[in-house]
């Protein structure tokens, strides 16, 4: 199994990199209140720090919106899976997961980047991050009819349907992680002006995390305009 990005995702986008953790052998099952402590904290944070009319200047969010005009999506109507969280904490219901999109949802508040993951065991074939057809079927998370994505949106697909619209805004019902899930992949994605530097310090954070509370094996990975793939 691979993941794979279409070389034209970065000849459009040529500061994209797509950091991943690949998390085997996790125990996602139940609570546990220090990570809840972690996204309690972080959401004083954004409370604090924002208002619905500052999220989209910041330095970080504002390329995400530049990105997905490029590629035809409305920004004002479909946010990036940061800013989603972060409209969520201010209107006064961030929910809570499991333990593994806790700690994701965390760190991609603390750190204004985007964050998702699939569950390993329900991908069929390779993962690819590559501008859609408009055949491709998708299935969301809770309620949602199948659906199609637009012609040239950018998304994550496997061999078989779409797992991710609109590049980071709305994951599939297929491969969305539960407490049973045992084998994960979790995507940090960074534009400019985020450094590959830091994109590996979070990546390495994130992997601690997921060792820390949920153990197993992780590795750390980052495709660039240079790495278009990866052995999973």
């Amino acid at each position: 199994m691979k993941l794979i990005i279409d070389k034209k995702i970065f000849e459009k986008f040529p500061s994209l990199k797509v950091g991943v953790v690949i998390a085997k052998n996790i125990n996602n099952k139940g609570e546990d209140k220090e990570i809840f402590h972690l996204l309690e904290e972080v959401e004083e944070l954004i409370k604090d720090d924002f208002t619905p009319e500052d999220i989209a200047k910041h330095k970080l969010i504002s390329p995400w919106r530049s990105a997905y005009l490029a590629f035809g999506a409305k920004p004002k109507k479909h946010h990036n899976s940061v800013e989603a969280l972060m409209r969520q904490i201010l209107e006064g219901k961030l929910p809570r997961i499991n333990k593994l999109v806790d700690l994701y949802n965390y760190l991609s508040l603390k750190h204004l980047v985007p964050m998702g993951a699939d569950d390993l065991d329900e991908v069929i074939g390779n993962i690819r991050l590559t501008f859609a057809l408009g055949s491709e079927t998708f299935i969301p998370i809770g309620k949602g009819s199948r659906s199609n994505p637009e012609k040239g949106e950018i998304i994550y697909r496997d061999d078989l349907e779409v797992l991710c619209r609109r590049w980071n805004w709305r994951e599939c019902y297929k491969t969305r992680i539960t407490e049973d899930t045992k084998n994960a992949i979790l995507y940090v994605e960074g534009l400019s002006p985020v450094t590959e530097t830091e994109l590996k310090s979070i990546l390495e954070e994130l992997a601690d995390l997921v060792k820390s509370f949920l153990g197993g094996e992780t590795k750390v990975e980052i495709l660039n305009k240079n790495k278009t793939e990866i052995e999973l």
